[in-house]
């Protein structure tokens, strides 16, 4: 088994990688350093963690006045998961302005894991009890009851209950605890198709000519980024814990109360915007399922001459169209449900879905123009 270990990571360290590959390539293993901090800060947190509505909320202030470093690995712990999000997001866009997705398997079980990441995160918003993450929980989960016929039932069956209720709580704590690890097993799968096929590389053309050892050249790269990465992640962590924090968090669920604005973490706002931009129910439902898995059409849109979007200069433009409508929908989530946010959402909705479709279009364009 020793000798096993010892082979794996041999043939890790000496994995032929292309020459011209640049920072952007170092996203991958720093979501590799936030999970791991993530799992750790996490298995802290959950030592001192009641899971009762009448419980929670007290445990986490006991967590950040009288336990040692409380304050501290609660901070790495909610920080780590918006720097995990920044980090999934970069490292999702550059693997769409490469083409990344051209290797197939290693790209679904990618859109795959954002999806478990994404569960995690939520259930794990709920469990402060703050009073965003209890009605920020049901908005979402009442968004089940769309479903035709089992919607209902669903949501009580997944609240336990006909309210959010210690039942809710409880399931989900366990949930966000052991997804992490489901999380890890996807990582691996996710490395090892990688692995299968190689790295894609700025020009994306075959560059099985010119490949050099990942270790020292590309290990040293990615300690740089790490270093960037820690420095950016200790300024957020100790001299602005409380940025990305909504302020009714910091007050007790009350379901009698309801707040002005519910909204749900920042990372979410993308697509929670496209949810309210349409005005019916179901709709926004399946309108808020493809604006993930949109992502998984990508594969099958691809057939062009060039394999990276450095020579469609058309397609340059419009990926960083995609990228502003992107922060768009992300700022129109934290305003009001109201005139003119419900109108521009409903815009930028609509470039964001045919941002896909046009990408294509363009580049069969382009290529035309080439013979």
């Amino acid at each position: 088994m020793k000798k096993n270990m010892l082979k794996n990571l041999s043939s890790m360290l000496n994995l032929p990688t292309p020459t011209s590959i640049s920072f952007m390539w170092n996203f991958g293993s720093l979501l590799m350093i936030c999970l791991i901090n993530q799992i750790l800060t996490g298995l802290f947190l959950a030592f001192h963690y009641k899971t009762d509505i009448n419980l929670a909320f007290q445990s986490i202030i006991n967590m950040n006045r009288n336990i040692n470093f409380g304050w501290l690995i609660r901070s790495f712990h909610a920080n780590g998961a918006s720097m995990f999000f920044i980090m999934i997001y970069i490292h999702i866009s550059r693997g769409i302005y490469m083409n990344s997705f051209n290797f197939k398997m290693t790209w679904i079980i990618g859109v795959m894991l954002l999806l478990l990441t994404m569960m995690t995160a939520f259930v794990g918003y709920v469990l402060p009890w703050g009073q965003m993450s209890f009605w920020g929980a049901t908005v979402i989960t009442n968004l089940l009851s769309a479903i035709p016929y089992l919607g209902n039932s669903i949501v009580i069956w997944i609240w336990g209950g006909f309210s959010i209720n210690n039942a809710t709580l409880t399931r989900f704590f366990s949930i966000h605890f052991i997804l992490p690890f489901i999380i890890i097993l996807f990582t691996f799968i996710h490395l090892f198709f990688l692995h299968l096929t190689g790295s894609n590389n700025p020009l994306g053309i075959n560059s099985n000519f010119d490949k050099i050892t990942f270790s020292p050249y590309f290990l040293i790269k990615d300690l740089i980024g790490l270093i960037m990465f820690m420095w950016m992640f200790m300024i957020l962590t100790l001299i602005f814990p409380y940025l990305l924090n909504d302020h009714n968090n910091f007050i007790m669920a009350n379901p009698m109360i309801t707040p002005n604005h519910i909204q749900p973490e920042w990372y979410f706002l993308f697509s929670y915007s496209i949810l309210r931009a349409i005005p019916n129910k179901l709709g926004g439902v399946i309108a808020l399922m493809l604006s993930i898995l949109i992502l998984l059409i990508l594969p099958m849109l691809n057939n062009k001459k060039f394999l990276s979007n450095k020579f469609y200069p058309m397609n340059k433009i419009l990926f960083w169209t995609f990228i502003m409508t992107f922060f768009m929908l992300t700022w129109i989530g934290m305003q009001p449900v109201e005139y003119p946010f419900i109108s521009t959402s409903q815009i930028f909705t609509m470039i964001y879905f045919s941002y896909f479709f046009i990408n294509f279009y363009l580049m069969k364009m382009w290529d035309k123009l080439l013979i």
